[in-house]
């Protein structure tokens, strides 16, 4: 007798073969980009972050002075705003970059067979997120670069970044429960590692709301002593080191993967590298280019946490569910003769 998933599987393959040969050549092409598609987004996400630090660290928050117009009378900037109007409008075309990545990644996840509802709502989640973020920066120029609006806009590009990673990772995962590499401890610590992450870029964006870089020379700072928040800051920097080192030493305790360790070892790197640019922007009075370096840095820091906590399990092709036998037909039960 024939086993019924097996026999499930062959139907769910031949059903996904089918519905890929229905789709055109542009179609599978498309499709096939999806992977591919996910991690131009991911880049092109950190890029804005460079492109917006450098929309703040030349004073040119207010280069466009409206939203959504550059100027009130035309939407894009023209030769009397110089060299601002320019920077802040560059920045603003990379927005239309972010939204053809994220809906053309969208569109191949639509295609991707066999249809996958994780992918689609991840890939939503970014196509919505990216006009989303430019709405926020439109809001920030309508508040003359309030501190606090401007620190949302970066946050939200982090928030961005780890949609692109999560679809960038899931694409190429399967759907089933994950399953843990890890024991549960160290997983706990992780978590927490990141959430320490989550908190220095936090932080770093008040760091910056209250010294001289905040995008504009009229632009209002938030009014927090500069000393005070950085020593807070560079705290958590090192809580943040220390946390890494233990959860480094943990995993080569508990043997795991090598991946893994790996992925730890990366973060622990980036994080150093990250705080040495930190410590010589403070002491040399935050130079432009050390300042637009460390922006970058919180990129890849985030990044490197992410890929340290997706490295912690795997997740196996979802199995399909096993059918009951059929039930045998009922014989007609025999008449006995009178």
């Amino acid at each position: 007798m024939s086993d019924p998933a097996r026999t499930i599987r062959r139907v769910k393959s031949s059903r996904s073969l089918l519905e890929s040969a229905s789709l055109s050549r542009p179609g599978q092409l498309l499709a096939a980009a999806a992977r591919p598609l996910a991690l131009a987004s991911l880049v092109a996400n950190a890029a804005l972050i460079v492109t917006g630090a450098a929309v703040r660290l030349t004073g040119s928050g207010l280069g466009c002075p409206t939203w959504p117009k550059c100027t009130d009378d035309s939407y894009t900037t023209t030769s009397e705003m110089g060299v601002h109007g320019m920077i802040e409008f560059g920045n603003r075309l990379l927005t239309f970059v972010l939204v053809g990545l994220a809906f053309a990644t969208f569109f191949a996840v639509l295609l991707h067979r066999p249809r996958r509802r994780s992918l689609i709502v991840l890939a939503v989640a970014v196509a919505l997120g990216v006009p989303g973020q430019g709405v926020v920066g439109g809001i920030t120029v309508l508040t003359n670069l309030n501190p606090w609006v401007v620190g949302i806009h970066f946050i939200l590009s982090i928030a961005l970044i780890a949609g692109c990673y999560a679809l960038w990772r899931r694409i190429d995962e399967g759907d089933g429960a994950p399953v843990p590499l890890v024991p549960t401890p160290i997983r706990h610590l992780a978590w927490i590692t990141a959430v320490v992450s989550f908190a220095v870029i936090a932080v770093g964006v008040v760091v910056t709301g209250s010294g001289p870089h905040a995008g504009d020379q009229g632009a209002k700072r938030n009014g927090l002593d500069p000393a005070t928040i950085s020593q807070f800051h560079a705290d958590l920097v090192f809580l943040l080191i220390g946390l890494s080192v233990a959860l480094w030493f943990a995993l080569r305790a508990v043997a795991a993967p090598a991946a893994t360790v790996r992925a730890a070892a990366v973060l622990i790197a980036v994080e150093f590298g990250q705080g040495v640019i930190g410590f010589v922007q403070y002491f040399t009075h935050l130079p432009v280019l050390l300042v637009a370096a460390h922006m970058l840095g919180a990129a890849i820091t985030w990044t490197a946490t992410l890929a340290v906590l997706w490295s912690l399990r795997t997740r196996p092709a979802l199995q399909p569910a096993a059918v009951a036998p059929a039930v045998k037909s009922e014989e007609p039960t025999p008449v006995p003769a009178s």
